[in-house]
């Protein structure tokens, strides 16, 4: 199951040497057989060589890593009622909102490799609602996903109907709650252990810069 994201962060050796500032993730050292085992199904099913570190923290307990598996390999890293694109808006929000700086950085990363505009980046990491470097329904979507990271017991009816009268489906609203509220979790885990950055963005714009130089 390749992914777009997974073509240049295979190239880094140094994402597995990543340690965790405050609680230690399990790295496939010291891992039971168990979680070694899913280590390996992980390798597999998504063709990297790399083992992510949150899925690192999720390893603490095999069962919520195998389900998180699941997860990713059913809704987050998959195209459904939204595209991989809107997906990873949402989740480069959700964490720029939650200083998460693990994932709005791999996130944000995923979001250019997906299609995405640096100046749109921009706005999202920047969380401006009003920049118009975002498409009208998108600054609904993000103004919706706000809502629900901030303030869920204040959505009605009204913030649904706003959503379904920019465009988004009643699969694309459901998609979109479900993301949010995800990655308001994994943010929290990732910060909670001290996953520190993994630059993965500043290697994006590093493969482009030279890419363009060699156009030139």
């Amino acid at each position: 199951m390749k992914t777009p994201e997974d073509e240049q962060p295979a190239q880094r050796s140094d994402f597995e040497q990543i340690q965790a500032a405050n609680l230690p993730v399990v790295k496939e050292g010291s891992a039971t057989p168990e979680v070694q085992r899913l280590y390996q199904q992980f390798r597999a099913e998504f063709d990297r060589p790399q083992v992510p570190g949150i899925l690192q923290c999720f390893a603490t307990h095999p069962p919520l890593l195998d389900h998180m598996m699941g997860l990713a390999k059913s809704m987050l890293f998959v195209a459904g009622a939204l595209g991989r694109q809107h997906k990873e808006m949402i989740s480069t929000f959700v964490s720029a909102r939650n200083s998460c700086e693990y994932c709005a950085d791999s996130h944000a990363y995923s979001f250019r490799l997906n299609g995405g505009s640096a100046p749109a980046l921009n706005s999202v990491l920047a969380c401006d609602l009003e920049s118009l470097s975002l498409k009208a329904e998108e600054r609904i979507l993000l103004r919706f996903v706000k809502k629900i990271s901030e303030n869920s017991h204040t959505i009605t009816s009204a913030d649904i109907e706003a959503m379904r009268l920019a465009g988004w489906t009643d699969l694309q609203i459901a998609e979109a709650i479900h993301v949010t509220a995800l990655f308001a979790c994994f943010n929290r885990i990732v910060n909670a252990f001290g996953l520190p950055s993994q630059e993965m963005l500043k290697l994006f714009q590093q493969q482009h810069q030279e890419d363009g130089a060699g156009h030139a």
